[in-house]
């Protein structure tokens, strides 16, 4: 088969298509055909080596949409032929991959869509849980935009919770039309938030980074209780919660699938490219820094 791979750390010229073997299933595991494998700013940090475990070579990915090619022992909740999506147990970018944690694919969503819903879903559903945000509460979520801050905004308020969402200016009416209020980033964001929620806010999430935990603990009051980043490592040395994986289930898969089958979780499709262009994606993703590309073999 063929699968990107790197064989050290360094820019996205390291990624490379090679043939490789077929993995085969383990206990509990299922080889899915890869009809879809999405990128994230983790394998970013992986292929440069900001973040370093496991061994070399590897193949990156994290999520993958595909249609079962085999089964492992033990697996009786699927079947040869079905159609899931979930979090790869070998690397995605590739033309085969073992999923342990997966869930059926909703007809009504295609490849690409159901590849790009389980890190950033998984990620935003465990912030909310650990905020916990009730109705009647305002929730600021900085990097409202972003796939993490959109599914966030989205089931807050439809659990009754008022959001206010930072975005840069070209995303503000994309934030409004989540059901937020929409608050610009740069300069002067902190007192635009207290403008937009005068009677302050009760939870913070920070899906965006950009050094603004400490205004984010002034508009708790001073306190960093209820504020959580996922992604600023800064966090600890302010006394903030920093939320790193751990939530991944069937049920949340599940959950999130549901949601934008119904329609009651919207998205932007994901830009396409090939699995032989993963150098590319990457590169691109890391001048953007946000937007969603999924690889298609």
């Amino acid at each position: 088969m063929h699968a990107v791979r790197f064989a050290e750390y360094g820019p996205p010229s390291v990624l490379t298509v090679v043939e490789a073997d077929r993995p085969e299933p383990g206990p509990g595991q299922v080889r899915v055909a890869v009809k879809a494998a999405g990128v994230n700013p983790f394998d970013l940090k992986v292929r440069s080596g900001a973040m370093r475990f496991g061994t070399l070579p590897r193949v990156p990915g994290a999520e993958v949409a595909g249609t079962v090619d085999a089964l492992g022992e033990g697996v009786s909740d699927t079947a040869v032929g079905a159609a899931v999506a979930g979090w790869a147990a070998t690397g995605g970018y590739a033309e085969y991959a073992l999923l342990e944690t997966y869930a059926p694919k909703p007809e009504e969503l295609d490849w690409a869509q159901a590849a790009a819903l389980p890190v950033a879903g998984e990620a935003a559903l465990r912030a909310l849980e650990e905020l916990a945000p009730h109705a009647g509460e305002t929730l600021l979520v900085h990097g409202a935009s972003g796939t993490v801050g959109a599914v966030a905004v989205q089931f807050a308020v439809a659990a009754g919770v008022g959001v206010v969402g930072t975005a840069g200016p070209a995303n503000l009416e994309r934030v409004r039309g989540l059901g937020a209020v929409p608050v610009a980033y740069g300069p002067g964001w902190a007192d635009r938030v207290r403008a937009a929620a005068p009677r302050g806010v009760d939870a913070v999430l920070d899906a965006a980074g950009h050094g603004i935990l400490p205004q984010a603990v002034e508009l708790r009051g001073g306190t960093a209780e209820r504020v959580l980043t996922l992604v600023d490592g800064a966090a600890q040395e302010l006394g903030v919660r920093f939320s790193s994986g751990g939530g991944r289930s069937t049920q949340v898969l599940r959950t999130l699938f549901r949601a934008q089958a119904e329609g009651r979780l919207v998205l932007p499709d994901p830009r396409l490219m090939s699995l032989a262009n993963a150098a590319q994606a990457h590169a691109e993703l890391e001048a953007r820094g946000s937007g969603k590309i999924v690889l298609i073999p």
